[in-house]
Order: C-alpha cells, then sequence, then structure tokens
C-alpha cells in the first residue's frame, strides 16, 4: 500500500506547474496555503480518498473521501473510453488506488482520471484569504488526498486562471500555481503606394486609400496548462469598424506556420450575438496534435476600406478577443474566459481644393481630377471627386499618404488654365500602442524622399488632424488681353508710327539734293 500511496502522490498531482511544500508529521488537522491568489479568487478542497495514517507520515488502507460522489465516479472511471479498461473490477476504493498503481505522472491516462475526478465531488471544503499577504488558506482538514480546485465562476481578474491540483495532505501543504492565460494580438501592415517597397513589418497603425484591401493578423498563444485539458474551445472574435468590410475568402489560418486543414475550424460571419464581424471557431483544438502549449494561432486575412471610412484622427479601428477554454476540471466545456480586446486602426484623410480669383472669391466654372502616383507600375491613378453646389470647392476623400497631381481639365471662361500641382501627403501615427493615434499630418511640395517638386505651380495647404483634412486655394487669373486705348500700348504704336513717317521724309528729302546720275551717250 506504501507503493500505491506513492503512485497516487505522483499521479495525482498533475496539473500546472507548482511549488509544494508539506510540513513534517503532526496532528490529524491540516491547511493547504494557496500562495499569489489574486483578490476574490476562492478555492475549495474535496476529499477523494482517506486512510490510516501513522507516525510516520504512511497513508494505508484506502477509503473514498468525504467530498467524493463515489459510486457515480467509479461509473465513470469504467465507462471512459481511455482509462475504462483499468477499473472493469474495481469495487472500492483500495481496487481503484491499486488500478491506478504504474501510470505515468502526466499521461494521457493520469490526465484523464484527474478531470472525471473533478466532474464526480459531492462536498468541499472553501477557505479564506489572508488579507494583505496574496494568500489562501483551507483548514482543518483531516489526512488523505484532496482536489484543490478554483470554486466556479470565481476567476473574475485579468491574468487569473483556473487550476486543478490533486495533492496528498498528511501535514501542512503550501502550493504556489504557475501559469499564463491565451493572449491575442492584432496587426496590420502599412505601405506607401508612391514609394517602392515601402511595405512595413506588422504593427498597431496604417493608413490606406479607399479601395484598398489591407492585410490583417490575429495571433493567439495557449495556456501554460494546456496539457491538463482533454479537449479545448478556442474562438476568434474579430470586430470591424463600418469602415471595413471582410474579405472572407482571403481567411487563412496557421499553426506554427503550417498551414491548418480548413475541417478543423469554422468561419462564422453572421448571426453573431456579440455584434462581432466574425469568428474562427476550433470546437476543440485537441483535435489537431500538432498543437502543444508553447504553439501560436495565426489568422491571416485582408478587409477593404470602404465609403464608410471615418477620416482623420478617429480613424477605422480593428479589434479582436479570444476566447478560450478556462476550466480543465469540467473536460474544457461550458466554461470559458475572454482575452482583453486587442485594438489596431486604419486612418485616411481627405484633400479640399477651393477654387478662387485673384481676390480671393470663389470661382465657378472649373473642374479638377486629383492623381495618386503608383510607384509599382510608375503610372498615376485617378481620385474620385465631390464637388459643392456651387462648384467652387472640390473634395477627394479617402487618401492615404504619397505623391498627387492636381490637374485642371476645365478653365472657367475667360481666364487662365493653371499648370498641374504636385504635392506630397505625409503622416504619422502610432505603430505600438494599444490605443494607435494619429500623431500628425501634412502636406507639402516634395516627392517621397523629401526632395522639392519643381513641376507645377506653388500651393500652400491648411491641415487638420481632427478632419484628416488637407486643404488649399487655387487662384485662376484672367486670360491676357490688349490695353484699353490711351494706355501705354497705344502709346507705343503711336512712337513706332511717328518714327517710321519721320525716317520716310528724312529719306524723301535726301533724294531730293541728291545729283542727277548722267548717263553715257
Amino acid at each position: 500500500m506504501k507503493k500505491t500511496r506513492k503512485i497516487l502522490s505522483l499521479i495525482l498531482a498533475l496539473s500546472l506547474v507548482l511549488a509544494m511544500g508539506v510540513s513534517a508529521y503532526a496532528a490529524d488537522s491540516y491547511t493547504i496555503t494557496v500562495n499569489n491568489s489574486s483578490p476574490g479568487h476562492t478555492y475549495e478542497a474535496s476529499q477523494v480518498f482517506t486512510g490510516d495514517l501513522n507516525a510516520s507520515g504512511v497513508l494505508s488502507n484506502i477509503k473514498w473521501g468525504a467530498g467524493i460522489n463515489s459510486a457515480a465516479l467509479l461509473t465513470a472511471l469504467k465507462a471512459d473510453a481511455t482509462v475504462g479498461t483499468y477499473f472493469t473490477d474495481c469495487t472500492t476504493a483500495a481496487d481503484v488506488a491499486a488500478a491506478m498503481d504504474g501510470l505515468v505522472n502526466d499521461s494521457t491516462q493520469a490526465k484523464a482520471i484527474a478531470q472525471i475526478v473533478g466532474s464526480h465531488l459531492s462536498t468541499s471544503i472553501a477557505g479564506t484569504s489572508v488579507e494583505g499577504t496574496n494568500t489562501y488558506t483551507i483548514s482543518p482538514l483531516a489526512a488523505g488526498y484532496y482536489l484543490v480546485k478554483d470554486r466556479d465562476d470565481s476567476v473574475n481578474s485579468e491574468g487569473d486562471f483556473y487550476t486543478r491540483f490533486i495533492l496528498e495532505v498528511v501535514g501542512d501543504v503550501s502550493i504556489t500555481p504557475k501559469g499564463e492565460i491565451p493572449t491575442v494580438t492584432k496587426k496590420v501592415k502599412d505601405v506607401n503606394d508612391s514609394v517602392e517597397n515601402s511595405s512595413t513589418g506588422w504593427q498597431d497603425s496604417a493608413d490606406y486609400d479607399i479601395g484598398d484591401a489591407i492585410p490583417f493578423e490575429l495571433t493567439g498563444t495557449l495556456p501554460t496548462n494546456y496539457d491538463d485539458y482533454s479537449s479545448y474551445t478556442y474562438i476568434f472574435h474579430d470586430t470591424m469598424s463600418m469602415g471595413l468590410t471582410l474579405n472572407p475568402g482571403d481567411i487563412k489560418v496557421f499553426a506554427d506556420g503550417v498551414k491548418i486543414d480548413a475541417s478543423k475550424y469554422t468561419i462564422v460571419t453572421t448571426g453573431l450575438a456579440d455584434d462581432c464581424t466574425f469568428e474562427v471557431r476550433f470546437a476543440d483544438l485537441k483535435t489537431i496534435s500538432s498543437i502543444t502549449a508553447d504553439s501560436e494561432i495565426v489568422i491571416d486575412y485582408t478587409a477593404t476600406l470602404n465609403n464608410n471610412a471615418v477620416l482623420g484622427s478617429d480613424g477605422n479601428p480593428n479589434l479582436v478577443s479570444l476566447e478560450y477554454s478556462n476550466n480543465p476540471n469540467i473536460n474544457g466545456e461550458g466554461d470559458t474566459g475572454n482575452t482583453p480586446k486587442d485594438t489596431v486602426i486604419v486612418f485616411t484623410y481627405k484633400t479640399v481644393i477651393n477654387k478662387v480669383d485673384k481676390d480671393n472669391v470663389a470661382l465657378t466654372g472649373a473642374e479638377f481630377i486629383l492623381q495618386k502616383y503608383i510607384a509599382a507600375t510608375d503610372s498615376w491613378t485617378n481620385v474620385t471627386v465631390t464637388k459643392n453646389t456651387a462648384g467652387t470647392t472640390f473634395t477627394f476623400s479617402g487618401l492615404d499618404d504619397g505623391i498627387y497631381r492636381l490637374t485642371e481639365t476645365v478653365t472657367p471662361s475667360g481666364y487662365n488654365t493653371i499648370d498641374p500641382i504636385y504635392f506630397n501627403i505625409k503622416a504619422t501615427h502610432d505603430t505600438s500602442s494599444d490605443m494607435p493615434a494619429l500623431t500628425s499630418l501634412s502636406a507639402d511640395q516634395s516627392d517621397a524622399s523629401g526632395s522639392i517638386l519643381t513641376s507645377g505651380i506653388a500651393a500652400t495647404f491648411v491641415t487638420s488632424t481632427t478632419e484628416g483634412s488637407i486643404t488649399t486655394s487655387i487662384v485662376n487669373n484672367t486670360g491676357a488681353t490688349l490695353p484699353s486705348t490711351g494706355g501705354i500700348g497705344t502709346t507705343i504704336f503711336y512712337i513706332l508710327g511717328a518714327t517710321i513717317m519721320a525716317s520716310a521724309a528724312i529719306l524723301f528729302v535726301v533724294k531730293r539734293k541728291r545729283p542727277a546720275m548722267k548717263t553715257n551717250q
């Protein structure tokens, strides 16, 4: 029986990594102390086995403990597909203990047994938090084997997690749960179309043109006690703003860099109760044998910036949270936790052109096109324009940073056509932040390298980071005409005419005075 006690101590103390200290043998009244307990986190202990404790601290004559529903537990052990064959002939607690003899700690069978035990508890003893020490104590306890678990719904704080300890109590015991809950991050790539090879790495913000397909990436981790679960629910909840449209066909799912077969997960885009845009659901991550506690689950996809996009500093947020199994005591079913949401933001801007005359009075009759330079194709692409009712203000919305060319295609009657205007929109935004912000927006007449653009005419730009606007006034001058009568131009003609007449008179006089040419006879 001493050997059985040793095997139980090994097999049933399977859970998270823990530090455990046991005092020397004393009276049959003991305390379990849980260190690093979070506020509001309640633990409880259920006695699975009891027995006779001798002066050497050896527990013999194993019997069912007071905290276990023994009949239901025995039935469940026999019926389980993983471990049922071990318990076919068992009728007593001693039989069950003997059947466990020889099992390897942390084996599939040992984990299955512990999970079944955790589902068949009848009574438990709750303890108390020790104020100011972050410890939780459960006492008085008789000698035996105990399952120590979190009380249901007591895991409330961020970074907290459910645990499962089955341990021998033959003295005061101190345990320290150690583990990490899953995490999820969301990232986006940025690119400036006017500059070749300008794509960034994964970051927390970007700016794009309306109509662009934007790449996003979700990365989820797993808990350190992943091995304690027999099944594991894992769900990505992705929520987009109205300015982003999901491209479902672009969704790809990977585990540790290897693409996961689509049969292992479900993509859901409709009927979602939490108002998210789409979910990637793993009903049981354990069906993918290659995944371990150290694995990362990665989802790559694109979304298109649409005409509902918000301009300026508010941007277009895109959020993700991760729902995950959070209680190994109930076979990974029913209890789930949720990570905090992680946010990335996509920004976009507008250019506003006001058409005026030389006196800064609004001028009608003009038409413009704005084009963006695309470095990859060495070409210019048109930007959609909207006009005010008077036709004096032209707004080009949904712009990224980059180089632009404004061309007047229709000139007001009586005015000169302007030369094209070239300008460069520049923006900065937080690339690593829990809540990224648009920090600056400007425009000047330089190219992407900072060199001043010499083509076109000069323009002055006024920007608003809040509104995401770049505004300038374009002046048309009237066409060139001859000055009216009495002007200097007429005087020039008069002077020129008089000069010609004087020259003719002089020539006439000279000819009169010249002696007559003699002719040869």
